[in-house]
């Protein structure tokens, strides 16, 4: 293996391009017209560009990344996360076009990422279970007589899925019908395949992980265990290794179900086997990710094992250089640094960054894909970095990372650091109190201090920063232009005109539905020219891999004046909504 064709952008892009440094091999980036100024490209051997713009035109089309395979000179793909990162398909079609694929087999991808199917693996070698349908289920009827025997609230989940997309949690009966449409038309458009299945839900679960490697000689280890149980929707955001607070008994089970599953997959490569742990101790097989995780980092600051390294000394058919779990060494947090804005439901914002200073000193690492200047894109995810924070114990990498975050600044676009900010001062999570953290702990037990604490008034982006002298002491002004407004305006001059990288706000009409966040329009709910009621769900909209749908403010006849699939700006005009 001598030159790696990376189907994918971002930080993941730039992760791969430095251990392909490190392993001494070349590495091909590919790279969509929004992505053409992005670091990653600056550090590849070679760029090539990709044809059209949507994800599907670019990092999902797979004629057009082997034909730049191709023409790179390129002998081996490595997927990172994401895109095609989990289809059988691709792993297939580079295979048959005499490449190298990085990761598990098609066979094992296409059975594992079958949710079904993995759950029949994980029983089959004796993995805890909860209970959970056969095989997909038709239509609310199945799902009212699997409530009827085991209860609610259930889970309804996209077989082909992950990620929390296609996935509805049902706590009434009365939900059932929409949350199956609603689980099954977004499986649909996230992977082309809108089967779904239903298991029971368990509440104020833990998420465990456990980090596999497998070569093709048939060694298996399990090289380290993550807690990931800081989610919002079902989306990581914070996530730490060893998995703390665990007991030892559940700890080696999770490890050795994990190992069973690879080992009866017939699994090579880096994945990853997910488990949930309820409140009440019972604990569950999930899925397994057939890929690198976002969270990877974190098991390699603990364990000093790269792990793309090792998915290339995989590809290569070279046996694994462990035999067993490595004693962890420290601590590790990582901060998955989105350009959402917290304050506003954390909203996807896409724009241009005006400033991006991140943090440094000793534990401290950053994956990151961007840098001042960048554009983050709306068409694609919003994780701009990651920020990894070690230590030798879990006090002093908290310690850190309280350090961290308080030096990192992000300006241009909203970020979710915020958030993180107020997670380190968590009681329920820093420490000072019992862990009692929990996959909806954001939404539930921490909405309340999380609101208090985004509340705090933030100072206004800086147009202007002034270096000045009070009591002899340094201190930074900035001047925003809003100050320098006022300012101008007492001094009788004009006011300074705004700056260009600062995100200005959508001129609201009453009559109109408009576009919260900049995106694409999924679909319409209702037609054109129809009459709806006052907050009546009316559209669908993507940014940033996330769904939204969008309601009516107040009753009329609505004029639609986009189509689906058109692209739109942070306050555009989807539909006039006029008195009936």
């Amino acid at each position: 293996m001598k030159n790696v064709l990376i189907a994918n952008r971002g930080e993941i892009a730039l992760r791969v391009i430095r251990a392909c440094r490190d392993h001494g091999i070349g590495a091909v980036a590919v790279y969509a017209d929004a992505d053409a100024d992005a670091p990653y490209l600056r550090l590849a051997d070679a760029a090539y560009a990709l044809p059209g713009k949507t994800p599907a035109e670019t990092y999902l089309n797979i004629p057009a990344l082997l034909d730049i395979a191709r023409r790179a000179g390129a002998d081996a793909v490595h997927p990172g996360y994401g895109f095609l990162s989990e289809s059988a398909e691709f792993a297939r079609a580079v295979a048959d076009a005499g490449l190298i694929w990085i990761g598990p087999s098609p066979e094992a991808i296409a059975r594992l990422g079958d949710k079904i199917a993995a759950r029949e693996i994980a029983r089959k070698v004796g993995a805890p279970l909860v209970p959970g349908s056969d095989g997909p289920v038709r239509g609310g009827d199945e799902i009212r007589a699997f409530v009827a025997e085991h209860g609610l609230p259930v889970a309804i989940k996209a077989s082909a899925g992950g990620g929390g997309r296609g996935m509805r949690v049902v706590r009434e009966t009365a939900e059932i019908d929409e949350l199956f449409a609603a689980a099954a038309s977004e499986a649909r458009t996230a992977f082309g395949n809108g089967a779904c299945y239903v298991e029971r839900f368990l509440d104020r679960p833990r998420h465990i992980e456990a980090q596999v490697l497998a070569d093709r000689h048939g060694n298996v280890v399990v090289v380290g265990l993550r807690d990931c149980s800081l989610q919002r929707r079902n989306q990581k955001l914070v996530e730490e290794a060893p998995a703390p607070f665990l007991p030892d008994e559940l700890a080696e089970r999770i490890a050795t179900s994990a190992h069973d599953i690879c080992a009866e997959a017939g699994y090579t490569g880096a994945g990853t086997v997910e488990f949930l742990l309820g409140a009440d101790g019972m604990l569950s097989f999930l899925e397994v990710n057939t890929r690198l995780q976002v969270e990877h980092p974190v098991t390699e600051a603990v364990t000093g094992i790269d792990l793309v390294i090792e998915q290339f000394r995989i590809a290569e058919g070279l046996p694994l250089q462990i035999d067993a779990m490595p004693a962890p060494m420290g601590h590790a947090i990582e901060f998955r640094i989105n350009a959402e804005d917290p304050g506003r439901g954390f909203l996807p914002t896409p724009g241009r960054i005006t400033r991006f200073s991140p943090p440094g000193g000793p534990g401290i690492r950053l994956d990151s894909g961007v840098e001042t200047g960048s554009t983050v894109a709306g068409a694609f995810d919003s994780l701009m970095a990651k920020l990894i924070v070690t230590g030798p114990d879990r006090a002093t990498a908290i310690a850190r990372a309280r350090r961290a975050l308080a030096e990192f600044r992000i300006e241009g676009v909203a970020s979710v650091l915020p958030f993180a900010r107020a997670v380190i001062e968590a009681p329920d999570f820093n420490g000072t109190a019992p862990f009692t953290v929990h996959t909806r702990w954001i939404e539930t037990d921490f909405a309340a201090d999380l609101d208090a604490a985004l509340r705090v008034p933030e100072a206004e982006d800086s147009v202007l920063r002034l270096p000045v002298e009070i009591d002899g002491e340094r201190r930074d002004l900035g001047l925003s232009a809003g100050a320098l407004g006022r300012l101008a305006g007492a001094l009788g001059a004009s006011a300074p005109a705004p700056h260009i990288g600062l995100a200005q706000p959508a001129t609201e009409a009453a009559d109109g539905l408009r576009a919260p966040v900049a995106g694409t329009l999924t679909r319409w709910l209702v037609a054109d020219g129809e009459t709806v009621a006052g907050g009546q769900p009316v559209a669908v909209i993507e940014a940033m891999k996330m769904e939204m749908t969008l309601t009516a403010e107040k009753a009329g006849v609505l004029r639609q004046r986009i189509q689906p699939g058109e692209e739109l700006a942070e306050g555009a005009l989807l539909a006039e909504i006029a008195a009936g």
